[in-house]
């Protein structure tokens, strides 16, 4: 029986340098991009690595320039829409400045973000964009200590001497909440991943801030506003879970005293409130009045069409991946915080308080 035929030789440096007649060191420079060269050594170098199809040992450029070329990025889900547009706009950015991204999923655990980001700096990558899902920034301060600077997206870590981007997600939420209190209504409901135990009234100077947190707070501040009482009994704590979010809407929805008006702080909380008010037969926004929080997709397919706070959310990713391009090139500017603002888009499933309260019941119960 025959010996298996042997895999073809990789092309290396040597071979390139004697293809085209130049020293190895020449050849090496050119491949590097580090260096001077001629422009008619550079040029007889390039076509001798393109004629023997010689590929760029990565490892080994990244040890003589100190580049890999890449960035790392994690998010908390990237199946979800709003990291996905975010994603797409550092890849964008990170593209036009010749880097590569890789990324990396946290699941909302803040375990599995350290270890991404161990994991990241072990890798040597050029920076690191960070959605964080865990309290504390040791580990972000490890990386920067390491010589990988770290730009935070959409989340505040407090205590953080980092770069961050971030909506007026307080400003924005209560921009919204107003638009129900102008139609006259009182009893307004709010659907929201954020933790019970997080201070959404007034978070102290130094401390971490979630974007559901400041929604919340954003909520409060609305009705604050408008001198309606915040009652507890109308604020549903589901976390992200869609399912949670459907059994919290169907309670309110067939209680005594059921809310005109819900809000929900991000898309997760909207699906499940959208999927128990279908169950009830409910009518939007004859019966509830409904808005909330970032523009998907499918925003506009539903019937009537939904109202929305949308976020500029490549747009975030965008600038998070420019200001880490800007630090990897060598800026020693201050680092900050950086706040963009979000609108509100009005659509048909708002309206005024509905003049009589017709009964609700689960279909098949």
């Amino acid at each position: 029986m025959p010996p298996p035929p042997r895999p073809p030789r990789r092309v290396t440096i040597p071979d390139v340098a004697r293809h085209a007649g130049v020293g190895q060191a020449t050849a090496a420079r050119v491949l590097g991009g580090y260096g001077s060269s001629s422009a008619a050594t550079r040029e007889r170098v390039l076509a001798a690595a393109e004629e023997l199809g010689y590929s760029t040992n990565a490892v080994a450029r990244s040890m003589i320039s100190g580049r890999t070329h890449t960035l790392g990025v994690i998010v908390a889900d990237v199946e979800n829409a709003y990291f996905a547009r975010a994603v797409r706009g550092v890849s964008d950015v990170a593209a036009k400045a010749g880097l590569q991204v890789v990324l990396a999923n946290s699941d909302e655990n803040g375990d599995t973000e350290k270890a991404a980001v161990q994991m990241f700096v072990e890798r040597r990558v050029d920076g690191l964009v960070v959605a964080p899902a865990a309290a504390g920034h040791d580990h972000l301060d490890k990386a920067v200590a390491a010589g990988i600077p770290v730009v935070l997206l959409d989340r505040v870590v407090g205590g953080a001497a980092l770069d961050t981007v971030v909506v007026d997600n307080r400003g924005a939420a209560k921009a919204a909440v107003s638009r129900f209190t102008e139609e006259g209504h009182t009893r307004i409901a709010v659907v929201t991943s954020a933790s019970p135990a997080e201070n959404a009234t007034g978070l102290a100077p130094g401390a971490d801030i979630w974007t559901t947190t400041e929604r919340l707070a954003g909520y409060r501040q609305a009705l604050r506003a408008a001198g309606i009482p915040a009652a507890a009994e109308v604020v549903r704590h589901t976390g992200y879970d869609r399912t949670l979010a459907r059994s919290a809407v169907l309670e309110l929805m067939t209680g005594p005293d059921r809310p005109t008006a819900l809000f929900t702080t991000d898309n997760v909380a909207t699906l499940g409130t959208l999927d128990a008010l279908l169950d009830l037969d409910a009518r939007i926004p004859d019966d509830v009045s409904v808005i909330g929080f970032d523009d998907a997709e499918w925003a506009t397919l539903v019937r009537p069409r939904l109202s929305v706070v949308s976020q500029p959310v490549q747009e975030l990713g965008g600038l998070a991946a420019d200001i880490l391009v800007r630090r990897i090139e060598g800026s020693t500017a201050r680092p900050r915080r950086h706040t963009l603002r979000a609108t509100y888009i009005a659509r048909e499933s708002t309206g005024p308080v509905p003049a009589r309260v017709r009964a609700l019941g689960v279909r098949g119960e």
